[in-house]
C-alpha cells in the first residue's frame, strides 16, 4: 500500500530519519541496573546476569549503550565482591 503523496510504502521511514527508539537499548539498561544492584546485593548473581545481558546487547543486538553496560556490570561484579569481602 502506497501513500497518495509518493511511492513509498506506508510504514517506511524516509532517508535520514532516525532509526530506533529508547526501547532499542532495553538489554543495556537492564544490565546497568543489575550491575548497580550487584554492588549491594548478591554480586555473583546480579553481576554475572548483568555481564551476560551486556554481552548479548553488544554482540547480538548492537545496542548503543552496550559498552557502558559492560563497564557498569563488570565494576558492579568486581566491586561487589571486594566490598563483600571487606565487610565480611
Amino acid at each position: 500500500m502506497t501513500t497518495q503523496y509518493d511511492n513509498r510504502l506506508t510504514g517506511q521511514q524516509p532517508h535520514g530519519a532516525p532509526k530506533g527508539t529508547a526501547t532499542d537499548n532495553a538489554l543495556s539498561i537492564i544490565a546497568m541496573v543489575l550491575g548497580v544492584l550487584s554492588l549491594i546485593f548478591f554480586p555473583i548473581v546480579f553481576g554475572v546476569i548483568a555481564l551476560v545481558l551486556a554481552i548479548i546487547a553488544k554482540t547480538v543486538r548492537h545496542e548503543r549503550l552496550a559498552v557502558p553496560a559492560l563497564v557498569v556490570s563488570a565494576v558492579g561484579l568486581i566491586g561487589g565482591m571486594v566490598l563483600g569481602a571487606l565487610l565480611a
